[in-house]
């Protein structure tokens, strides 16, 4: 698969106000927008750095896996994405070296992006989301 950056960081929060505080406060990240994405259960606030961005994930749902994240972890880093050239090639990579993915097709995600997320058990312990721009 053709890896094109590192498309985003994601932090889980509780509060999208207070996790905003110290992105765009503090670090002073330019806010672009606020999204919900109904088939991840979040409302996620995207925060641009150059060449990459921040986005802060706080559940929709109480039963979103984001939920069950904070309730395990509370706060603190989701995962990371992966900008790539071609997602439904990736999955076949993956598939043909039986790595672990979460569902075995690609989905919507934020801003449009074709989505699919790598298994922590086959990353070593980090969720990996690969992302393709559509």
């Amino acid at each position: 698969m053709k890896i094109l950056g590192i498309e985003h960081i994601a932090i889980a929060v509780k509060s999208l106000e207070n996790g905003s505080r110290f992105w765009k406060d503090i670090m002073g990240l330019e806010f672009k927008k606020q999204e919900e994405v109904p088939n991840q259960g979040v409302i996620t606030d995207i925060y641009e750095i150059k060449n990459s961005k921040i986005e802060l994930i706080k559940e929709k749902a109480p039963d979103s896996p984001i939920s069950k994240f904070l309730e395990k972890n509370g706060p603190g880093l989701h995962h990371i994405c992966f900008e790539i050239e071609d997602i439904e090639e990736a999955i076949k990579e993956l598939n043909l070296k039986s790595i672990k993915t979460i569902g075995s097709s690609f989905s919507i995600g934020a801003e449009g992006y074709k989505i699919i997320f790598i298994h922590p058990s086959s990353t070593g312990g980090v969720l990996v989301e690969l992302a393709q721009k559509i």
